[in-house]
């Protein structure tokens, strides 16, 4: 049996027949790429570009990240998706998914049951750190390509399978908020609320989880049980838990800087 832990350290708007939007034109100049029929481009709210949407969504994030009493209450949404990423790639790699729970102090733990070493585990035990990121990154490219409805959908079902191995009361609380917020989203949004929230969510994502792994390295100075991931990963290959946790931050932080590179400069 493997335990993860992790101290984190958290109807569409009318979509097309194909089930996607037309992409938004990015640069607010009012013109359309060829071919593009202009009934079907989406129309930036309140006079902004859609730039101007996106960035205003990306500065929203930063808030909730560095004002404290914002981040005690959303860092719980970042320990949702860790966790969430030990679950998915548990269950990936073959391994059973046993439960998870999401703790008052921010901290979480997913328990999964298989071998205890091999790459299974290692990839477990790595994803939660890089769990965000990717999902904020992958938000972001769905937005900008007009998929914001998959977005929305693909982040209900997950809420909704992890409600079944949620084990404590806390945890159950956290996602079942949470699968409320995206459900109003999905079936009473605007199509720009629905926007400007995904992307908002997607920025905090990225910007939460170099924080989070950047946070980890003096956590694990205080702290004298070596129960987090990178010392998981430690005891599993033959990096220490400095690199991993220094590979966290790197890995982070190019997801952060790669959604700036597709969105493009304010």
């Amino acid at each position: 049996m493997g335990a993860d832990r992790a101290r984190a350290v958290a109807g569409p708007a009318e979509p097309s027949r194909r089930g996607r939007r037309a992409p938004p034109h990015r640069r607010g100049d009012g013109r359309l790429p060829a071919g593009r029929d202009p009934r079907r481009a989406r129309q930036p709210p309140d006079g902004l570009t859609t730039l101007d949407t996106t960035w205003a969504a990306a500065a929203t994030a930063v808030v909730l990240i560095a004002v404290p009493p914002a981040w005690s209450v959303t860092r719980h949404v970042v320990t949702l998706v860790h966790e969430a990423g030990h679950a998915a790639v548990a269950v990936l790699t073959g391994r059973r998914l046993n439960g998870i729970r999401l703790h008052t102090d921010t901290s979480g733990l997913t328990v999964s049951s298989g071998k205890p070493r091999g790459l299974g585990m290692i990839a477990t035990a790595a994803a939660g750190y890089l769990a965000p990121a990717a999902l904020g990154l992958a938000s972001v490219g769905l937005v900008e390509s007009g998929r914001t409805a998959w977005a929305l959908y693909a982040g209900l079902v997950t809420l909704a399978l992890m409600l079944v191995f949620i084990r404590n009361w806390f945890g159950l609380v956290v996602v079942a908020l949470s699968a409320a917020a995206v459900s109003l989203l999905v079936w009473r949004a605007p199509e720009r609320v629905q926007d400007f929230a995904a992307l908002t969510f997607a920025w905090f994502l990225l910007v939460a989880a170099p924080r989070t792994a950047i946070e980890l390295w003096p956590h694990r100075r205080r702290v004298r049980t070596r129960t987090s991931d990178a010392d998981v990963l430690a005891r599993l290959t033959v990096l220490p838990a400095p690199i991993w946790n220094i590979l966290f931050i790197l890995l982070t932080g190019a997801a952060l800087a790669a959604a700036v590179w597709l969105v493009g400069p304010p």
